[in-house]
């Protein structure tokens, strides 16, 4: 008895606290600020020329020319990269429609596990298969969810751990990986030797006989290309009117929430590996605005989700790449193991396990129409003509 009488008065003075704190004062900001607050985090607008593309983009150590980004472009839709042939990188990082029927029918045959966004959002050029794991020779030990190759170039880090750092070795683990496309670089070598057109492209190109590095670097410099622009990017340019004042709104209170701390960069994301989540039991640490006795449950898990596939991240201590947030709603489902596929739950759960805080409904929308934002298509750098 004297348990339950303390429990209702826990429960009644957490309930209180809403009244008795105050209510924190959140700027306001007008468009120039906003435009500011990004330009300061280095969340610039993608470039809309090749010139400006080569002023991002380009790395000495392998320099972008309109020929190795062409062939890069077909490298990465031929399945002769694959050990049975049957699947490219765009397999499982797809954007371009016109493939859209053979991935689905590859997804059906390799996996049961078709979600409802896969099958009908596999025509969103999402640069991911949408599946709620990957796809590939065989199954990822993990159970992890693709990352889209939209934008990924932008990050310093690469893979859900972070641990890789650039494109092209990226491009070489996913060739080799025995549950990707599982074949050697020797085999690849052969394989585009034995095609006589592969061979006189790599020899104009590279000056040398086809081997496997000149492949990841092709590949690479198709890649580098894949940057999106949408309306925010015309807000940075100065549109006032590119986005809507609700979207502005949410963009504010992605600022003022402390979202812009990790999220940042021109990808609006992958800068940083950062641990996740930060608070197992945040459903308490901030009581206001929308507090219930079902949000004060304790939660005893590693993650607010359940962890299908074990993964923890680097070092299995829960650090992750933090995830780019250019075309976010479109590459559900969320989270590492996919677990999560509306992005509005997605919002409160970071809200609650990053940032600690308890959002209002309103909050989340508005937030959601600032990532809408982030929606863009690839920009045509003039590199392709009709016939590439």
């Amino acid at each position: 008895m004297k348990q339950t009488i303390l429990s209702l008065i826990i429960i009644a003075f957490l309930l209180s606290l809403q009244f008795l704190l105050p209510q924190k004062e959140f700027k306001e900001y007008s468009d120039e600020e906003l435009r500011q607050e990004a330009l300061s985090r280095a969340m610039k607008p993608i470039p809309k020329t090749y010139e400006g593309l080569l002023k991002v983009q380009d790395n000495k150590n392998n320099l972008l020319t309109k020929e190795k980004i062409i062939l890069g472009k077909e490298l990465y839709f031929d399945a002769i990269l694959s050990q049975n042939r049957d699947i490219s990188c765009n397999t499982c990082h797809t954007i371009e429609r016109n493939t859209q029927p053979v991935l689905l029918n590859t997804i059906l045959g390799k996996t049961k596990d078709v979600t409802n966004c896969a099958a009908c959002h596999t025509m969103d050029n999402s640069g991911t298969d949408r599946l709620t794991f990957s796809v590939g020779v065989d199954e990822n030990p993990y159970k992890l969810n693709v990352q889209t190759i939209l934008n990924s170039s932008l990050a310093k880090s690469l893979t859900w751990s972070g641990e890789v750092k650039t494109i092209q070795e990226q491009i070489s683990n996913s060739i080799k990986s025995h549950f990707k496309m599982n074949i050697s670089e020797d085999e690849v070598e052969q394989r585009l030797k034995a095609d006589s057109d592969y061979a006189a492209k790599f020899k104009t190109i590279f000056n040398e006989d086809i081997n496997f590095k000149n492949i990841t670097k092709a590949i690479d410099a198709y890649v580098r290309t894949l940057l999106t622009r949408g309306s925010y990017d015309k807000f940075l340019d100065g549109d006032n009117d590119a986005i809507s004042d609700e979207a502005k709104r949410g963009f504010a209170n992605f600022i003022n929430f402390g979202c812009k701390g990790c999220h940042t960069g021109m990808g609006v994301g992958g800068e940083s590996v950062q641990r996740f989540p930060v608070r197992t039991n945040a459903r308490i640490h901030d009581l206001r605005p929308n507090y219930s006795l079902e949000e004060g449950k304790i939660i005893d898990t590693s993650f607010p989700f359940e962890n299908i596939g074990g993964f923890k991240g680097r070092d299995n201590a829960s650090f992750f790449r933090v995830p780019i947030l250019r075309n976010v709603t479109k590459t559900s489902p969320y989270f590492h193991n996919g677990a999560v596929s509306k992005i509005r739950e997605a919002v409160d759960i970071m809200a609650k396990h990053q940032a600690g805080k308890n959002l209002t409904s309103v909050q989340i929308d508005e937030i959601v129409e600032f990532l809408k934002t982030l929606e863009g298509d690839v920009v045509d750098y003039g590199v392709f003509d009709e016939d590439n």
